[in-house]
């Protein structure tokens, strides 16, 4: 069968079609090059929130525990990284468009160029980045399936248990390391020259694709602010959760998963830190998630078109000054639904009003979300 000789560039900007000039160059194996898509990485660009009337989410604003040397060894940078190395996807559904993906060739690419062949039809090409952790220990899992037509990304369960909206899994999950997709279909490598365009520098016809790397995982910012603590509470376990989010992700739809699960991470306590010239001290974590179950939280435009209604349940171990600790159990499932691409979680704790218990044993004690200032709180001694 016959390939051609182009260029396939993956690229944001889409290039209309221009006359005709050389002749498509043609003879069997020719090699496609393709260069990879712009990945979104800025949360300032990817947390484009209208949370209240019109009012654009600035995260950095609400945002008080900060991100020192010390969280970036612990938990990374607290944004996306940008990959280096890709896997990539090739899927021939010859002469039918949106045809299943009988034949499918797999490459790993170590920076942002590609160069294979491609015969004559239609192609759907499945692009996402290669997963490189600082321990070489990786919580990320890959299920491509018996017929190749979806690619499927998941963790694992942790030791630790997970009691709250976990109506099936009874032990939290791990988070997933930084993940981006990008898919697309009906690719046509044609004989007719149609959607090709010609570059003079490489004196070659082109085909030009819009393609866009975009997260499926998100990040969230979680952060307990405890007023008035007066060294009440003098740290944390380290250990936190959160529940009702997803286990998967397919990387083709980017819709997350139907399976509700919790997410374990970890956190840190600060003493003494600044939110609009009060101190306080502050129990802050990053984790990073597939998101609300049954959604691809990248075509959602607000939470009112999320038809998920499932709890979300943030768990923090606080330590207090006579030796005792609780576990401290908050509803953040508005705030998990508004930031529903990721953002800051916070919650706000007048420690005047919360008794210091007399024993440990991780006793649960459920806050209600509100304004410190009005809060009200019972806690099991």
């Amino acid at each position: 069968m016959h390939t051609a000789m182009v260029l396939a560039l993956l690229t944001l900007v889409s290039l209309s079609s221009c006359e005709r000039r050389p002749p498509l160059h043609l003879y069997d194996g020719g090699n496609v090059e393709i260069e990879f898509p712009f990945v979104l990485l800025e949360l300032e660009a990817y947390w484009n929130y209208e949370l209240n009337y019109g009012t654009k989410y600035d995260w950095r604003s609400e945002w008080y525990y900060g991100w020192d040397e010390t969280d970036r060894r612990i938990f990374g940078e607290i944004g996306y990284v940008e990959p280096t190395v890709f896997n990539l996807r090739r899927y021939f559904t010859e002469q039918i468009a949106f045809g299943p993906h009988k034949t499918v060739l797999s490459n790993t690419i170590n920076g942002n160029t590609f160069q294979g062949k491609y015969d004559w039809g239609f192609w759907d090409i499945l692009v996402w980045n290669d997963i490189h952790t600082l321990d070489g220990v990786q919580s990320l899992n890959f299920d491509e399936g018996t017929t190749s037509d979806h690619v499927t990304a998941f963790t694992n369960e942790t030791m630790r248990s997970s009691r709250y909206q976990a109506p099936r899994f009874t032990r939290s999950f791990y988070q997933p390391e930084p993940l981006f997709s990008a898919y697309e279909q009906a690719i046509e490598i044609n004989q007719t020259l149609d959607g090709f365009v010609y570059d003079e520098e490489r004196s070659m016809w082109v085909k030009r694709l819009d393609m866009l790397l975009l997260p499926v995982t998100y990040i969230y910012l979680t952060q307990v602010i405890l007023h008035h603590n007066n060294n009440a509470i003098i740290g944390c376990d380290g250990n936190a959760n959160v529940s009702g989010l997803a286990r998967s992700v397919d990387l083709n739809t980017r819709v997350a998963g139907p399976d509700a699960i919790t997410v374990s991470y970890n956190t840190r306590f600060k003493h003494d830190c600044d939110k609009n010239g009060e101190r306080v001290d502050i129990v802050g974590g990053r984790f990073m998630t597939f998101g609300i179950c049954n959604i691809n939280a990248n075509n959602i435009r607000s939470a009112a078109d999320i038809k998920e209604d499932v709890r979300h349940y943030m768990d923090v171990t606080m330590q207090f000054n006579n030796g005792t600790d609780s576990t401290f159990v908050f509803d953040v499932s508005q705030q998990v639904r508004d930031r529903f691409k990721g953002g800051v979680i916070t919650i706000e704790l007048d420690m005047d009003t919360i008794p210091v218990p007399s024993r440990s044993g991780g006793s649960a004690f459920d806050a209600v979300v509100k304004d410190f200032e009005e809060e009200t709180h019972e806690i099991d001694m």
